[in-house]
């Protein structure tokens, strides 16, 4: 069976190459999924892009690719934003085992932002228009991942916690469910905690969100 570990020295080849084509404002990543979600990445180059390294977790795309609520075909030339506003340019490849299963990901990240700042001349080039925006977290821990997920869901929802009736609640869990949040460690106390609800509820709402689509359709 293909695993990431055994492909990692040609991968590694074909990363730093990657980054050496490109230089420090291109970043390169590996992931490997065989790992705990809060320690997949096993190869970064030029991690200053977006401040992560060897050890540090996926990102959101990665755990909705796992869970399978979306298409595991290859995503690229997508644009996301850094946590202090840099724009990327990136292209993510799932890496499968003969059987078709994702294993890892290979994963570009351009910062574009000093080109967008440029002159006019330059947005045809760079082809930022046509791009559909894609929300991506990049962290440095699978705390601030849930964190970003949480959020994200909670902006879905469109009320915090205290707020929730029992449908918000269930939709709120089934938002979670679909992003792949319980894939991470703990994350169901954390999910309890924000809650405010045991965990025999959750599971209970887990359930019911399951036959749920999360979308609010």
């Amino acid at each position: 069976m293909q695993t990431v570990s055994a492909m990692l020295p040609m991968l590694t080849e074909l990363a730093q190459g990657i980054a050496a084509q490109f230089g420090e404002r291109c970043e390169v990543v590996i992931h490997d999924w065989s790992r705990p979600y809060d320690s997949t990445i096993v190869f970064i180059a030029n991690g200053q892009v977006t401040g992560r390294k060897v050890g540090d977790p996926g990102t959101n795309l990665g755990l909705e690719v796992m869970r399978g609520t979306s298409e595991g075909g290859h995503r690229q030339n997508y644009v996301t934003r850094t946590k202090d506003g840099r724009l990327l340019r990136s292209t993510s490849i799932y890496l499968k085992d003969d059987e078709g299963q994702g294993i890892g990901a290979l994963c570009i990240n351009l910062d574009i932002s000093e080109l967008m700042a440029a002159e006019k001349a330059l947005q045809g080039l760079i082809g930022l228009q046509e791009l559909p925006p894609v929300r991506e977290s990049f962290v440095s821990n699978v705390s601030d991942l849930l964190d970003s997920l949480i959020q994200e869901a909670e902006d879905a929802v469109g009320c915090p916690p205290a707020l929730m009736g029992r449908e918000d609640r269930i939709r709120f869990i089934a938002l979670l469910d679909r992003k792949g949040a319980f894939l991470i460690k703990k994350a169901g106390e954390k999910v309890c905690a924000y809650l405010g609800i045991s965990k025999y509820t959750l599971y209970s709402d887990l359930e019911e969100a399951k036959g749920s689509d999360g979308d609010g359709a």
